[in-house]
């Protein structure tokens, strides 16, 4: 089993797809070492491009409470997860506790989440909240794997 490592905690390579295989390039050329580089490449942007989709949903309240950039990140970074749950629940796909299951945690583990009680959950359970999001979401992480992509291309 491959592992990552992020901010020092061991991350379980994805059990869906591999981001990195929704770039349209020839995978073949990177060794497996460049590959979980790849993999955590793609997720740092995915996350980074999830929260501008949620920066963009919450646009008008940020306004309305007069936040600063420096605000809204922090109300995101808190939010993450949540926020990622409570899209996950809006497309009917799934409910809390599917999600729960899909995920292996208890529902109150969740509940905690969406409340506000639990702020920092596991990297592990941020993997796997995507990991669901990507499947309930297919389209916008196919858009934010080629918006990184092209972006990247622009760099190099």
């Amino acid at each position: 089993m491959d592992y990552l490592y992020i901010y020092g905690e061991k991350i379980i390579m994805s059990s869906v797809e591999p981001l990195y295989r929704l770039a349209s390039t020839d995978l073949n050329k990177f060794s497996q070492d460049e590959r979980k580089i790849l993999e955590a490449g793609f997720f740092s942007g995915v996350c980074n491009q999830l929260k501008n989709v949620f920066r963009q949903q919450h646009k008008e309240y940020f306004t309305l409470m007069k936040f600063t950039i420096q605000m809204e990140n922090t109300m995101l970074d808190a939010n993450f997860i949540c926020l990622i749950i409570k899209d996950i629940l809006s497309t009917n796909e799934y409910t809390m506790a599917g999600i729960a299951h899909y995920m292996n945690v208890h529902e109150d583990i969740l509940h905690e989440i969406i409340i506000g009680l639990n702020t920092n959950p596991s990297a592990i359970l941020l993997q796997r909240v995507i990991d669901l999001h990507r499947s309930v979401r297919a389209d916008l992480y196919r858009e934010i794997i080629n918006k990184i992509t092209l972006d990247h291309a622009e760099v190099a």
